[in-house]
């Protein structure tokens, strides 16, 4: 809201007065304002790309973009501001901890580090731990063993972890991931990263000849149209796949390095 100040004898500014009348139009910088803003012609084919919110990453600068605006919207409707420090705790949610509890399950990780660096393989010697201070409680159980899948390879049968395991590759052709997996008793039907699918075996020769010599980054980035981010240096891939008793296997995803 425009007013107008008056100045005491001294020369210091007074008080304002928000029920003066305004010394300007504020229509004039409204008009200037809509002038500017583009014409709808040209902003065709402009697209907003939404940004996932991470706020230990202060190389984004979303924690600062946060702060900012919400420091700004706090000055015109005098609300208090908050540093960065209380927008990071704010935006992101962060529940506070106490020191105690910390301090104890700090403790418990680091027993079951011991474990993993000792070389022990047998699940019965880790423990999950259950804890509550207050009550008191202290539980402690044996981890339930992550899930197993077989299938039928070459060289007889081939047992993978399916959380632990993965298949790793370089940013090989189509056709090159096909026939390394075909070596392994793996017959790819489809394959798929993200909600694109890449590969299928009902894709019409046309298509498949077109994309049997591209490499898969290139391949993701031409079927899901999007360009693979600087900064990610592998792409994940998904396949339903047959071995060689042509049963239908869940097999780990496949992660390929593309940079």
């Amino acid at each position: 809201m425009a007013c107008r100040a008056r100045l005491t004898a001294d020369g210091a500014r007074a008080r304002q007065d928000p029920n003066a009348n305004t010394s300007f139009d504020d229509g004039d910088k409204l008009d200037k304002i809509i002038a500017g803003i583009p014409s709808p012609k040209t902003l065709s084919g402009f697209q907003l790309q939404p940004v996932e919110f991470e706020k230990d990453d202060d190389t984004n600068h979303h924690i600062d973009f946060i702060t900012a605006c919400s420091n700004l919207r706090a000055e015109n409707y005098k609300i208090e501001a908050a540093d960065r420090h209380k927008t990071k705790f704010i935006a992101g949610k962060i529940i506070p901890a106490i020191a105690t509890t910390t301090a104890l399950v700090t403790g418990l990780v680091v027993l079951e580090l011991y474990k993993v660096i000792d070389g022990k393989d047998d699940l019965e010697q880790y423990k999950n731990g259950f804890i509550n201070l207050a009550l008191p409680f202290f539980g402690f159980s044996e981890p339930i063993g992550s899930p197993k899948v077989e299938y039928q390879g070459p060289s007889g049968k081939v047992k993978l972890d399916k959380i632990w395991d993965r298949f790793e590759l370089e940013d090989v052709t189509l056709r090159e991931l096909l026939e390394h997996f075909k070596g392994q008793g793996l017959s790819i039907s489809m394959l798929s990263s993200g909600v694109s699918l890449l590969y299928a075996s009902f894709f019409p020769p046309a298509k498949l000849k077109e994309r049997y010599g591209m490499k898969l980054s290139k391949l993701v980035e031409t079927i899901s149209k999007k360009a693979i981010p600087p900064h990610q240096k592998e792409v994940i891939f998904e396949m339903v796949a047959e071995d060689m008793a042509e049963e239908d296997v869940e097999v780990p995803y496949i992660k390929v390095r593309v940079r």
